[in-house]
């Protein structure tokens, strides 16, 4: 009687640990198709958000003219600004290639407003490369592209207005501040502009479907 009862106590145990065995590994599995199928999840949220459709060719195509035509108007008023001469400043003008020095000068403006007029006004110039060139084409998106090509630009104009104009003169700092403006006009909306008409392209180099044929 007393083996029997031993018996059986064994043969609970084993079946209880039988089946907490079972239980954990139940429990195992569930949690492993759970995280499979978080992962999946999130695969999909990536490539929903990589290969995202994007604007359509012929909408595409009317950003890209509206951008260019912006870029155009910019010009002329960059030109306005910067190509005017003024003769009255011509005793008061001079080069500056020492990257600081006129900044300097800026912030010693007895007036705090003159200094704001000053440093804002050559930041502000900048903001519209940031924003529109983005738009412009997929390969003048990115921030070493943005300020290449604004440092290009306003190299150009300065030569220029040392070369040219009377009662203007280059100054490095004037390009350093409008390439400032350039990255922040970049950073705050362009970027966003840029991936909302040139979304990224899927794994592989495919456009997105519906999205039309991209260079």
């Amino acid at each position: 009687m007393t083996s029997r009862i031993g018996w059986h106590r064994v043969t609970t145990e084993w079946q209880r640990r039988r089946q907490e065995r079972q239980s954990r590994k139940q429990e195992q599995s569930r949690r492993e198709r759970q995280r499979q199928k978080r992962q999946e999840k999130r695969k999909e949220e990536e490539v929903r958000r990589s290969s995202g459709t994007g604007p359509g060719p012929w909408l595409r195509a009317g950003v890209v003219v509206l951008a260019l035509a912006a870029m155009v108007a910019f010009g002329v008023v960059l030109a306005r600004l910067t190509l005017q001469p003024s003769p009255a400043s011509e005793t008061l003008t001079h080069a500056n290639l020492r990257p600081g020095d006129s900044i300097r000068a800026y912030l010693g403006q007895p007036a705090f407003r003159d200094t704001v007029k000053q440093l804002g006004g050559n930041i502000l110039l900048g903001v519209p490369f940031g924003l529109l060139l983005p738009l412009v084409s997929r390969r003048s998106r990115g921030f070493v592209n943005v300020a290449l090509l604004t440092v290009a630009t306003m190299l150009l104009v300065e030569l220029v207005q040392g070369a040219l104009i009377t009662g203007r003169a280059f100054d490095i700092d004037d390009v350093l501040l409008n390439t400032t403006g350039a990255l922040l006009g970049y950073a705050l909306v362009g970027r966003r502009l840029g991936r909302a008409v040139y979304p990224r392209r899927r794994p592989g180099g495919s456009p997105p479907a519906g999205s039309g044929r991209t260079g």
